[in-house]
């Protein structure tokens, strides 16, 4: 006889709203819909029971909570019970299920929720059941995948941002108050990870402490979020305890190498995981397949990047790691080792700059990030590690000048160099390297005075190297403060000290690519060309791709000078093109500006307008590098040239207007304006055309803005 009780489920009503996770619910329900069997993993806390319960309304949907079971052997009594069935037979429970949701015609979602402890058992369970029941779709809900054939995992993730403010909100809104959506609720949401639990804990706190206040008790986040609603699984009723209970299903191997990755400050990758977590107790062979299973059971994360595979654990789960590391007494020893790795990273990476894998090593630099900053940090808090801390920021100094982080690496090296060091070599290195940190931001005076210790403390040690480093910043500083015969006499020295050392690599091509604008700046064009010609075949023959950027821009500039426009852009668009790839912010304004005058060069209204939203474009990005144009009359001339033409055409309402649209775009809206893409509409229509002026000399410095149409000093 047929059960129709079966027809009914036994979801619970949902008592709270359910906030957000539209696109996951949205995923979620087409996945039931193609596959019998679903399995939604996740972090503890992250909302996978919720979810599913979501997901699983209007069906026949009957929940089983396996977390109260312990033993395997009740799994299939658990069901049995959880579906209300009753059987006064000696069959066993098994066949009880196959005899009721075997009925011909039956159609049941069963959602077994909280099986991560009872893996092997729920996973025959579901073959054995899938097999023999045709109408039977299951939802489970795990930490981990049971791994059987036909599976189809659903990986949760913690809110976005967004959302986890907005559970805050609602779930205050209970407690009876109004925090609305301000900057320290963000902040909160931010550092819980967007994990629901830690956010549903935090805005039960609001009955005696403002958002403000959870921030500042935050460090002790365990004992913070508690008290969980009446009703809920007992292990959600505190973070710790959600958190503790994946910690209770690891093997003794897994929770030590749970413990150690809590010294990772972000992502990590397998190589660094498999140095800086084996020996004492977990041997190197062996720390892929625990990581494999923390991987399966959402203690970490797997993400892609441009840097290959990565994996993360979630602030959370790395601070209950971390108290566990520091009861072991072996934290000492692992933040050594994580800073030694990262050391001997930035080493590889300075080394492979000067190669054609230069674009992999920007984004391993830029995927470590958080790391390397841990390990700057862990350095210079120590005055016997100051000359670590003064050689890894001066390694990175190709990833500050050319990756778009001067203002952080200006942090890091004036931190370095402030602290005693019995090691020289690293101090003057920290030293050239913060010199010509602040020469692109346009921040002479202490430029100068770091490049005058390096250079004084060099000779007295006698240090070619850093002596050649120092005199090459010094003419780099001279030519952006417009004293051309200086830093050229520089320059040329620089490069001869070079050669005689046997030094080859970006920078020093870099010299070379200055001293070819100081010939640039002076007129002599001929000898600029040859000297940025012969960088760019070395860099060529290298794989070199950011100093070969700037040689290309001298190259444009001496094309737009001779009259060949074409040539120019075409200079320029690659220029910008690898600019951008490398998010060098300096390189790419540069190239926007003088793109802007090539553009305007062209004589057309429409150019002319193109050329003052280009303007509008590279005055926004500015403040993002330093000063604009080094505050060097040389380099701004041709912005001058550029403006003045601009204004002569469109006239000062225009021009303002266009320059303003171009202030409104962002970086990559910016780069894709300039390098051709199709543009946004231009402001209407305004005069008429006009002849287009030839080139004017910009052998000298402008003398002055023009305005309403008046020629620039040239």
């Amino acid at each position: 006889m047929r059960d129709d009780r079966l027809s009914d489920g036994n979801l619970p009503l949902e008592l709270d709203a359910f906030v957000g996770r539209t696109a996951e619910l949205a995923a979620l329900s087409r996945l039931l819909e193609t596959s019998r069997l679903v399995t939604v993993t996740g972090a503890g806390g992250v909302g996978k029971s919720r979810l599913a319960a979501r997901a699983a309304l209007g069906r026949a949907a009957w929940r089983v909570e396996l977390a109260p079971v312990r033993d395997p052997e009740f799994v299939d009594y658990a069901v049995v019970d959880a579906l209300g069935l009753t059987d006064h037979t000696t069959r066993l429970p098994r066949e009880t299920l196959f005899a009721h949701l075997g009925e011909p015609g039956r159609q049941l979602l069963l959602v077994l929720d909280g099986f991560e402890h009872l893996v092997e058992a729920c996973a025959e369970l579901v073959t054995d059941l899938l097999s023999r029941v045709p109408g039977l779709t299951v939802l489970a809900v795990g930490r981990r995948p049971l791994s059987v054939p036909g599976e189809r995992v659903f990986a949760l993730a913690p809110l976005g941002e967004d959302e986890a403010v907005e559970l805050f909100v609602d779930r205050a809104g209970q407690q009876g108050v109004d925090v609305g959506d301000d900057p320290d609720v963000r902040e909160l949401c931010r550092r819980l990870d967007g994990i629901p639990l830690a956010v549903e804990l935090a805005a039960g706190r609001l009955r005696a402490l403002s958002p403000a206040q959870l921030l500042a008790r935050f460090e002790d986040r365990f004992r913070l979020l508690t008290g969980a609603a009446h009703g809920s699984p007992a292990r959600h009723r505190t973070l710790r305890t959600a958190i503790g209970w994946s910690h209770e299903l690891c093997t003794p191997e897994e929770r030590l190498l749970w413990s150690r990755l809590s010294v990772f400050a972000g992502p990590f990758d397998l190589e660094a995981v498999e140095y800086v977590c084996s020996g004492n107790g977990l041997a190197e062979q062996d720390v892929l397949e625990v990581l494999t299973e923390l991987l399966a059971q959402s203690v970490v994360g797997r993400e892609e990047t441009p840097a290959g595979v990565r994996y993360r654990m979630l602030d959370t789960v790395r601070a209950y790691g971390e108290d566990w590391l520091e009861a072991t007494g072996d934290a000492e020893r692992l933040r050594r080792r994580h800073r030694d790795w990262y050391l001997g990273l930035a080493t590889w990476c300075e080394l492979d700059w000067f190669s054609p894998r230069q674009g992999e090593v920007a984004a391993r630099i830029e995927a470590e990030l958080p790391n390397l900053r841990c390990a700057l940090e862990r350095c210079l808090a120590d005055p016997e590690e100051a000359y670590l801390g003064q050689y890894l920021a001066g390694s990175l100094w190709f990833y500050w000048a050319g990756c778009g982080r001067l203002s952080e690496g200006r942090h890091w090296l004036e931190q370095s160099v402030q602290l005693e060091s019995d090691h020289e070599l690293s101090r003057l290195k920290a030293l050239w390297v913060l010199g010509y940190v602040a020469i692109l931001q346009g921040d002479k005076v202490p430029a100068l005075a770091a490049l005058q210790e390096c250079r004084e403390e060099a000779e007295h040690s006698a240090n070619a190297t850093a002596i050649a480093y120092a005199e090459h910043r010094t003419g780099c500083l001279a030519l952006v403060t417009d004293d051309m015969p200086r830093a050229e006499t520089l320059l040329r020295s620089a490069l001869e000290r070079y050669q005689e050392i046997g030094e080859l690599n970006s920078n020093v091509l870099m010299g070379q690519v200055e001293l070819a604008m100081t010939r640039a700046f002076q007129g002599d064009l001929p000898e600029a060309v040859k000297l940025c010609e012969d960088v760019r075949r070395v860099c060529e023959d290298h794989g070199e791709r950011w100093t070969r950027s700037y040689a290309l821009y001298v190259l444009a500039y001496a094309a737009w000078t001779e009259g060949d426009l074409a040539g120019a852009r075409e200079l320029l668009t690659d220029c910008l093109g690898a600019a951008h790839a490398f998010s060098d912010l300096l390189g790419s304004v540069l190239s926007i500006e003088l793109l802007a005058l090539v553009t305007a060069a062209r004589g057309e209204d429409g150019d002319a307008a193109e050329a003052a939203v280009l303007q509008g474009a590279a005055g926004a990005l500015w403040p993002s590098v330093g000063l604009p144009l080094f505050g060097s009359a040389y380099y701004n001339g041709p912005h001058e040239l550029c403006e003045a033409t601009a204004r002569e055409r469109l006239g000062d309402e225009r021009y303002e207007e266009c320059v303003r649209q171009g202030a409104g775009l962002d970086r990559e809206a910016a780069v894709a304006r300039a390098l051709g893409r199709p543009p946004a509409p231009l402001p209407g229509p305004h005069g008429q055309a006009r002849h287009a002026r030839g080139p004017v000399s910009m052998h000298e410095p402008a003398a002055s803005r023009a305005r309403k149409g008046g020629e620039t000093a040239g």
